[in-house]
């Protein structure tokens, strides 16, 4: 994971960082940093262009030693004072905005820049409120940034997310908080957990979806969660038109409208239709075991049942208005964190950036989505992948975030338009080959 922070926290950050090895060691260890990523940008560096716009403030500096650094390596380096930077940079292979970066609080214009130049931004795109995700004036828009030290939110969050461009990471040896973070490949090492004296109900799921007009759903949620390591699986579904022939071997059809008390977990919601809250009232309400809840129980009466156990919410953007009653807005992570301590829910906001928030008001962030998941069934297979994961012993909040960069990953995978029925499959190879 990659943390994410505050300014006034990574402010905190650096200063203990500065007094443990220096002021000129740090900004040193930037400077490299980024003129490390500038190589890898350009490819080759000699006899290339570079303009290195630079403020008065650390991030110039880091900037500085960047220029220094490709200078040494054959690169031709103009560095701009923001005082007296021009209206527009022409004829350069590469601009480094160095201009402000953490404590940038009011207005700034960046240059125009001609032509098809590439723009890496030093920890931030100058211009832009850290905190929020707000634009202040008119920043470039990055093709690479490189975070220093840890995330800010507004690398993904808010209009800023939309000028940082590719995301890098440079940690620089800063010892920051981890309540927060960006979710990596290194922490799915154990997504898959057992142990030697497992049996087929150690990790069972008990799935209540799927209609006459919607039996898809079901096939997905069940296909999702064997492919996320449920052992077992019950299935419910309202009507008996599903044709079973759809269905892998390891589920169980089931019509004892309620819970089984030997499952670990129950997904909830996918095709079941839009009076499903008064369906899963019966088979809810008196539940001790986790739920995930998803597309048709995702409505306020449903939420509010079986609140004895822990439970994730899995909304798009309309679902969350429905559960909440106002739209996201620009600001999805300070919404996502609202409903889930209103709710008293893991929420997981499903977009092309993922956002999970714990009521204790933990964030996850996943942005390794891909347009290939924008297909009707995607969701039904990671609500059954939550529900094994949680199935497996992870806590609800790391299940979520853990499935959605799982389920991120597989879609990468995908030939564009494939439906989402291939995507368990998918997420089966994504996890064999973390293995190996």
């Amino acid at each position: 994971m990659i943390p994410l922070v505050s300014a006034q926290i990574m402010r905190e950050c650096d200063a203990r960082a500065v007094q443990r090895w220096g002021q000129g060691a740090l900004v040193r260890a930037a400077g490299v940093s980024v003129a490390r990523e500038a190589h890898r940008l350009l490819g080759s560096l000699y006899a290339r262009r570079v303009a290195v716009v630079v403020g008065p403030g650390l991030n110039g500096a880091d900037g500085r030693v960047a220029a220094q650094t490709l200078i040494a390596r054959g690169c031709r380096v103009d560095v701009v004072e923001v005082a007296r930077q021009p209206l527009e940079l022409r004829g350069y292979d590469l601009v480094i905005d160095a201009a402000f970066g953490l404590g940038c609080s009011r207005p700034y214009v960046a240059p125009a820049i001609a032509g098809s130049t590439s723009v890496l931004a030093v920890d931030l795109p100058s211009g832009v409120d850290a905190d929020t995700g707000d634009l202040l004036g008119r920043p470039l828009r990055a093709d690479v940034t490189l975070a220093l030290g840890a995330l800010k939110v507004a690398h993904l969050d808010g209009e800023a997310a939309r000028y940082c461009g590719e995301l890098r990471f440079a940690s620089l040896g800063i010892e920051t908080p981890s309540d927060d973070g960006l979710v990596t490949d290194d922490d799915l090492t154990c997504f898959v957990r057992g142990d030697f004296d497992d049996h087929k109900w150690a990790h069972a799921v008990t799935i209540l979806a799927g209609s006459p007009l919607m039996g898809g759903a079901a096939v997905l949620s069940c296909a999702g969660a064997l492919s996320a390591g449920a052992s077992m699986i019950q299935l419910e579904t309202r009507g008996e038109s599903l044709d079973p022939s759809g269905l892998a071997p390891e589920v169980v059809r089931t019509s004892d409208s309620g819970v089984d008390a030997r499952s670990r977990c129950v997904v909830a919601g996918p095709g079941l239709g839009p009076d499903a809250p008064s369906w899963l009232r019966d088979r809810l309400d008196d539940t001790s075991v986790a739920t995930v809840l998803d597309a048709d129980a995702l409505t306020p009466a449903t939420v509010s049942l079986g609140r004895r156990a822990p439970r994730v919410l899995t909304p798009h953007a309309g679902e969350f208005t429905r559960i909440g009653g106002a739209a996201v807005g620009a600001r999805r992570l300070v919404a996502t964190r609202d409903l889930a301590r209103a709710t008293e829910c893991v929420v997981l906001l499903k977009g092309p950036t993922t956002i999970v928030a714990d009521p204790d008001g933990r964030v996850r962030i996943v942005n390794v989505g891909t347009p290939a998941l924008a297909t009707a069934g995607s969701g039904d297979v990671l609500a059954g992948m939550i529900g094994a994961a949680i199935a497996r012993g992870h806590e609800p909040f790391l299940a979520a975030a853990l499935s959605a960069h799982l389920h991120a990953l597989a879609g990468r995978t995908l030939r564009p338009y494939e439906s989402a029925g291939a995507i368990p499959s998918a997420v089966t190879a994504v996890l064999s080959a973390l293995r190996t």
